[in-house]
């Protein structure tokens, strides 16, 4: 199986390429900066593995919810390069894939990923890793108030990601003592996509290049004047 990630939904710009289960990534956090990074991170990995881009299997990208903008590009660059490559699109949730790196990194099992998504909201969802040591969802991603995220079920939960960072207090009032620990700088990885896209792949759920779309859970992605947009 080879498969090429790409994640541009927050602030961290990553690549990754998969190749029978090894991983090799571009990883750089620069917001703003992900338009000029993310097509040199695609072609230095392909040069890295000798491959070309019609040796692939399928490429993935991280389909948000998160920044307006990061998202686009993914889904913009994706298509380019799937037309380019008559290739299969595999479509990952963000908060899967923030979910699956704060169980590859930390082993943690049952995990709460939020990004901080403007306007007194988070982007939200629960995760639990399955069998096969990928993350599954408990509960539907979301965009909601801190203090009106969907509750879990059971305990021991831990978040992740940079909406803890924000909204910590409202959270933890929301949750109680489900949460046990919190790890709020973790960012989402092309690594991570590149891994779910796997499973997803064979369970049939990549689409044709022209059917790959962004996710923004909220029917308003622009602001009225006065009120703040999304990144």
């Amino acid at each position: 199986m080879k498969i090429l990630a790409i994640e541009t939904a927050t602030e961290a710009c990553s690549a990754a390429l998969l190749i029978d289960g090894n991983v090799i990534e571009r990883y750089q956090v620069q917001p703003r900066m992900h338009s000029q990074l993310i097509l040199p991170m695609m072609d230095e990995l392909l040069a890295e593995a000798g491959l070309a881009l019609t040796a692939l299997d399928a490429i993935a990208f991280g389909r948000g919810p998160g920044a307006f903008t990061g998202v686009r590009i993914a889904v913009g660059v994706t298509q380019g390069a799937a037309f380019a490559g008559d290739l299969p699109v595999v479509p990952i949730s963000t908060l899967a894939a923030l979910a699956q790196r704060g169980y590859r990194e930390l082993g943690w099992q049952r995990l709460l990923p939020a990004y901080d998504a403007r306007m007194q909201e988070v982007y939200w969802g629960a995760y639990e890793v399955g069998p096969q040591g990928l993350v599954v969802a408990c509960v539907d991603d979301e965009v909601a108030a801190p203090d009106r995220v969907t509750q879990p079920s059971g305990y021991g939960w831990q978040g992740v990601g940079a909406g803890w960072n924000s909204y910590r207090p409202l959270l933890e009032q929301r949750l109680g003592n489900a949460v046990v620990s919190v790890e709020g700088d973790l960012l989402c990885s092309a690594h991570d996509v590149a891994s779910l896209a796997v499973a997803a792949l064979a369970n049939g759920e990549a689409v044709a290049a022209e059917q790959a779309a962004p996710v923004y859970l909220r029917d308003k992605v622009a602001s009225k004047p006065g009120e703040r947009q999304e990144k």
